[in-house]
């Protein structure tokens, strides 16, 4: 097709190949046709791939995502057009992204439970053990080395993303995290009788069971609600300092009181980003490491506050 007028012309040129491709050619020439002076302006190849009725699809279209919205375009063959290949590619996307959810879940619990698991034995080795348990308390500079290797392990952690994603170096910080973090538990579970924190991990085992089962069914979002928790946490920590000053038996059931209930919150926050999904926000499937810290602070605080209940109670 060409299209010539005095000052310009248009000369679009269609072509069909072997294998379906359509090649669409456009010049645009400016100058004076009567005397053969053209000036070439723009040329445009635009190719595309076509299914001829009766003949098979060429393949699945991997799942990208369209290019220009998740979504039909409006205005383009009517509004309630529908690409049947799009539609493809968008399921197909989101179901690629719900198995990558669920194993990225799986991957967290599996993580947490084995923190669990070191810190509940270092806890039964610090009760059962009288030796150990006698050298602990001999040797206290142990607890404040203990306690600053979690600092600068978790400001490591969080504020590092080549150590929190990259393997196997975020798991060796972790595992170091959780031996300091549970030699720290352990030495304060020590000071309470075994029949206490038997039942301070039983009581934990079953809020933090009913906590995520909750996070799982509810309609409610709760990722949401981060910085009113953050505030509720700067709150709290303040509350912390005055009860030190004006240490009592009832200012110290309230803080403890008021602990396991906001860490409590924060197990469902945490879950409700882990899980993802409809959610408003949820953690990347690359941060299984720091999903399994949140959840595993999560869990020992709400223990040590429940312990710290009932070992005041029974003072």
């Amino acid at each position: 097709i060409q299209i010539v007028s005095r000052n310009c012309a248009m000369k679009i040129e269609i072509s069909l190949r072997r294998n379906n491709e359509i090649i669409l050619s456009l010049v645009t020439l400016r100058g004076s046709c009567y005397k053969g002076s053209w000036l070439w302006i723009y040329r445009e190849f635009v190719i595309l791939r076509f299914v001829p009725p009766g003949a098979p699809p060429y393949g699945q279209i991997p799942p990208t995502g369209p290019i220009f919205g998740a979504g039909p375009q409006a205005g383009m063959y009517g509004s309630n057009y529908e690409d049947p290949m799009q539609s493809d590619v968008i399921k197909g996307f989101e179901f690629n992204d719900k198995s990558i959810r669920n194993g990225f879940i799986r991957k967290v619990y599996s993580i947490l439970m084995f923190q669990l698991l070191i810190t509940v034995s270092m806890i039964a080795l610090f009760l059962y053990h009288i030796p150990t348990q006698k050298f602990v308390r001999s040797h206290s500079e142990l607890f404040w080395i203990s306690f600053a290797a979690t600092i600068v392990l978790i400001i490591c952690i969080v504020c590092c993303t080549n150590v929190r994603r990259k393997a196997p170096m975020n798991f060796i910080f972790l595992f170091l995290f959780t031996v300091a973090e549970s030699f720290l538990l352990a030495t304060c579970a020590s000071t309470y009788e075994s029949e206490e924190v038997l039942l301070a991990v039983g009581i934990t085992a079953a809020i933090c069971f009913a906590l995520t089962l909750f996070a799982f069914q509810t309609k409610f979002d709760f990722t949401g609600l981060g910085s009113i928790l953050f505030i509720v946490l700067i709150v709290f920590t303040l509350f912390g300092i005055i009860a030190m000053i004006w240490h009592g038996k009832i200012m110290t059931l309230v803080y403890a009181s008021i602990g396991a209930l906001l860490f409590s919150f924060y197990l469902i926050y945490d879950t409700q980003l882990m899980i993802g999904g409809k959610h408003k926000y949820a953690i990347s499937p690359e941060e299984y490491i720091f999903a399994a810290l949140n959840l595993y602070i999560d869990v020992i605080n709400i223990f040590l506050y429940i312990l710290t209940i009932i070992g005041t109670s029974r003072d």
